[in-house]
């Protein structure tokens, strides 16, 4: 795995145990993260180490892999699609929170104000999330 060589780790909180075919999947996902997102910059190493996290740029952008479904997740939720991912975004005071829908397992994205558009970074994740989160059944 190719880490920048940033100043220290970023704090990436993994979710908390996910189903064991979730974790295999989330496995195989951040494994084939990009070194780099377009917009965001180059990945960082996190901690605690996990399967399910990575971190991207600084200020850092957080991805964790196999989070629940969101709260704010409702029938009439206005959902954003990019390259062909459904996402739940989340305006936050500082930033951008996307959940990745629809998949066996959920992608959170949490993205600074700093590091926006948040649409950018997820159309950098949407071909990942496709190659090793298949649509849920």
């Amino acid at each position: 795995m190719l880490l920048a060589a940033c100043s220290r780790p970023v704090e990436v909180a993994a979710p908390a145990s996910p189903a064991p075919d979730v974790a295999a999947a989330c496995a195989a996902f951040t494994a084939a993260l990009p070194a780099e997102l377009s917009t965001a910059g180059d990945r960082r190493e996190v901690t605690p180490e996990s399967d399910l996290t990575a971190a991207y740029g600084d200020p850092p952008v957080g991805v964790r892999c196999g989070v629940p479904e969101p709260t704010a997740l409702e029938p009439t939720s206005a959902l954003v699609t990019v390259d062909g991912i459904d996402w739940l975004p989340e305006e936050l005071t500082d930033g951008w929170r996307l959940t990745s829908i629809g998949r066996i397992a959920n992608v959170e994205v949490t993205v600074p104000t700093e590091q926006g558009p948040a649409p950018s970074v997820a159309a950098d994740l949407a071909p990942t999330i496709a190659a090793t989160l298949p649509a849920a059944g």
